[in-house]
């Protein structure tokens, strides 16, 4: 199948950077959809900015940003931006609930032929499948923060997703210029949340426990295991709440030694979300 239209569900922190990567890179045409016109306006502020800091770098044309805004269609409408999309891909809120309300309705306007994918980070492929009809045109996709510069894509198979549907997103992968790996049972985490979710966890343990001063924690990890940054600023860019709601599924769906630390609790409690919201572990106030 060729994908030539996609159609992005969320302009958020996830949602309007795979918009841009579609558009950019892939030279998709591309319906961004959104359920408020200050999330749409805040996302394609976003765009614009992330697009002005490739042209000063010389990585593209004033042209060429001008022709990459016009791909992108901005839309409070779900029926106007899945019109005629051959690829679909889901980026609202982690929430299971929310995620499979709104693909039982992307499942009754979207074409016969075109491919659902969701950006879920964690929750199970073959449950938000249970929504559509078509469970094997269904699959994970997901992208890595910031979508514009990460490399990486799960490609996440559900039960019933066929052979056809996951060879298309690899293909489409490689047009965006990203790498694929397929993660060939559906399972909680996925591949790299499943990893990296538990060293974040611990790494708040060893904070809340008093065994370390955030700085500290995050310059041994940096320096010990090379990591490009401590877990602790990496966190603030995931963001807490993200973190959250994969440790609650890893510790629900696999083991209970998962436990999110009691600190991560209280940091979504209070709001300290980390760089989205202005603070986290760390101040980014001075930077937004």
């Amino acid at each position: 199948m060729e994908v030539r239209k996609v159609a992005v569900l969320g302009s958020g922190l996830m949602g309007h950077g795979i918009a841009q990567v579609a558009a950019q890179v892939a030279r998709y045409e591309v319906g961004l959809r959104d359920v408020k016109q200050e999330f749409l306006d805040k996302g394609m502020e976003m765009i614009r900015y992330s697009l002005e800091r490739f042209l000063k770098k010389g990585v593209i044309s004033d042209r060429e940003t001008k022709e990459i805004l016009g791909r992108i269609r901005p839309t409070l409408d779900l029926e106007e931006a899945l019109a005629d999309a051959d690829l679909i891909i889901e980026a609202v809120p982690e929430n299971a609930q929310l995620k499979k309300s709104i693909l039982a309705e992307v499942d009754k306007l979207a074409k016969e032929e075109a491919i659902i994918t969701s950006n879920t980070s964690s929750i199970s492929i073959t449950e938000l499948a249970s929504a559509l009809r078509r469970p094997e045109k269904f699959c994970g996709m997901h992208f890595f923060n910031p979508p514009q510069l990460m490399k990486l894509i799960e490609i996440i198979r559900g039960t019933r997703t066929s052979d056809e549907t996951v060879n298309t997103i690899v293909d489409v992968a490689k047009r965006m210029g990203k790498e694929a790996v397929v993660v060939k049972k559906d399972c909680p985490g996925f591949v790299v949340n499943r990893v990296l979710v538990p060293a974040l966890n611990e790494a708040l343990y060893l904070l809340w426990e008093g065994i370390a001063d955030r700085d500290d924690i995050d310059k041994a990890i940096q320096l010990g295991l090379n990591w490009p940054m401590g877990p602790m600023k990496l966190l603030d860019y995931v963001g807490l709440d993200t973190t959250l709601a994969i440790a609650e599924v890893l510790e629900k769906e696999l083991d209970p030694k998962y436990r999110p630390c009691p600190l991560l609790r209280q940091m979504v409690r209070a709001g300290l979300l980390g760089r989205k919201t202005g603070r986290g572990l760390y101040d980014w106030t001075e930077e937004k």
